[in-house]
């Protein structure tokens, strides 16, 4: 009887078991749904399934092959594409990781800077104390190779991939020398290569005149040493910051270098997130007192944190704005690196200045609109173009007016390489120790422009007016 009795209790006991493991998964199951959902919201949107299919397809039957990473890294460029913002990328790789460097004090190289003439690669300085200088690398050397790569028909970008790198690493350039009938091949080590953002002078009249080229990881602090330098010669009766064509750069310098020129507490800039979620006040932390006139010099390719900066100078701190308006960027990226070195930066926020403007494609307006001389917004002249008689068009019109501006005429009738020009362009050639040849070359296009800029050091109207500015005050 007893036989009988526990038979069905065990059935019943294994029964109820089968039922709780069954519960169990379709319960883990649900919250593993549950949790990818959360985790990945990707999933949950319909098109994903076309996304999903198309990878599918693709990966599968693509005649010519595909890799999953090189689709899924498309697709993510794509996406921050979709978003029409010019200030919102994906940046794969190598762009990123030079992306994130650009922002770093220094990167890892030979120590050397380049141009491109006549299809070559030409070293133009050493800097002192670097592995090219050490290696007994001359400027006027041209690059023919960089670890056996050809750099014919190569751009400047594939040349700066080749040649940076890791620190301690070795690089070896083959490299044509005037006078040699051989080419050198010399072996370097890559080493810390720092970037300078700042620079600065002493004019008449105890002006600083500082420059500040973009906004890196240590441009604060080469803002302080650039000052102390200054002042140690003596004091100072007035600051001009020159940030024209500065592009922008981290926020956290640019906070920084106002901090020691705008009175303690007073606002800097607002940053305001999406849907006003959240607002950021960014004051000074002034630790010593600044007393000196301040002109800034600003212009329309000066942007971002360079308009925070002059805005900031302008509102809370009495500064007077020289130049052009500037570019209008009122917008706040953050960039995130993954793993692999690739970058998404995105833009999150917008910024106002200290009054509550938002200059987004508006700019920030001088208190002095004093444009530049025509010829210092001339276009640029391309790399490897030859001209002569018988070319036309704006690259000729250009050489015509570079030349006018430097004495050299007759040019000839506009944007057409007559006899006048060819004349003109020898008696120029002729005059700097150039072959005089009446053709228009790279080293013919470089020794104007270098003219042209030692032209406008002294026909700088904009710094000029900078200097009347602050003797004034």
């Amino acid at each position: 009887m007893n036989n009988y009795t526990d038979t069905p209790a065990k059935q019943r006991s294994g029964f109820l078991y089968v039922i709780g493991i069954v519960l169990l998964i379709g319960i883990g199951y649900v919250f593993g749904m549950l949790s990818t959902s959360m985790r990945y919201p990707i999933l949950k949107e319909p098109e994903f399934k076309q996304l999903n299919a198309s990878y599918t397809k693709i990966l599968n039957d693509y005649l010519d092959g595909a890799t999953p990473g090189k689709l899924i890294n498309g697709a993510a460029e794509g996406m921050v594409a979709s978003l029409e913002d010019p200030y919102s990328q994906y940046l794969v790789g190598e762009k990123g990781e030079e992306y994130t460097q650009s922002y770093e004090g220094q990167f890892y190289g030979i120590g050397a800077e380049m141009r491109q003439e006549e299809g070559l690669f030409i070293i133009t300085t050493v800097i002192k104390d670097m592995p090219a200088e050490r290696g007994g690398v001359l400027p006027g050397d041209a690059i023919l190779e960089v670890d056996g790569k050809e750099m014919k028909g190569k751009s400047f970008h594939e040349l700066l991939a080749l040649v940076r790198g890791e620190e301690g690493s070795s690089v070896t350039l083959t490299l044509l020398r005037g006078g040699e009938k051989e080419p050198l091949k010399v072996t370097l080590k890559r080493a810390a290569i720092p970037v300078h953002t700042v620079t600065s002078e002493r004019l008449a009249g105890d002006i600083g005149h500082v420059t500040i080229s973009r906004f890196a990881e240590d441009t604060a602090k080469e803002f302080e040493a650039e000052l102390a330098k200054l002042e140690k010669e003596g004091p100072l009766k007035g600051l001009l910051l020159d940030m024209r064509s500065n592009p922008g750069g981290l926020l956290k310098s640019t906070i920084d270098i106002a901090s020691i020129l705008i009175p303690k507490d007073k606002k800097i800039l607002d940053v305001v997130y999406k849907n006003e979620s959240n607002i950021i006040s960014y004051r000074s932390h002034q630790k010593d007192q600044w007393t000196i006139p301040i002109a800034v010099l600003v212009n329309n390719r000066s942007a971002s944190a360079s308009e925070v900066m002059a805005a900031a100078l302008k509102e809370s701190a009495g500064a007077v704005v020289i130049g052009e308006k500037t570019y209008g960027k009122g917008v706040v990226q953050a960039f995130n690196q993954f793993p692999d070195g690739s970058v998404l930066t995105l833009t999150e926020a917008q910024w106002k200045t200290p009054g509550g403007v938002w200059i987004n494609k508006e700019g920030v307006a001088p208190d002095h609109v004093v444009p530049l001389p025509d010829y210092a917004t001339l276009r640029p002249l391309a790399i490897g173009v030859e001209m002569k008689r018988g070319s036309y068009g704006d690259d000729v019109k250009t050489i015509q007016t570079m030349l006018k501006e430097l004495g050299y005429g007759p040019v000839g009738a506009e944007g057409v390489f007559d006899v006048e020009t060819e004349n003109a362009l020898k008696k120029f050639q002729s005059a700097e120790g150039l072959q005089a040849t009446g053709q228009f070359d790279d080293k013919t296009g470089y020794r104007l422009i270098e003219l042209l800029r030692t032209k406008l050091e002294k026909e700088d109207t904009q710094l000029l007016k900078g200097i009347e500015v602050l003797k004034n005050k």
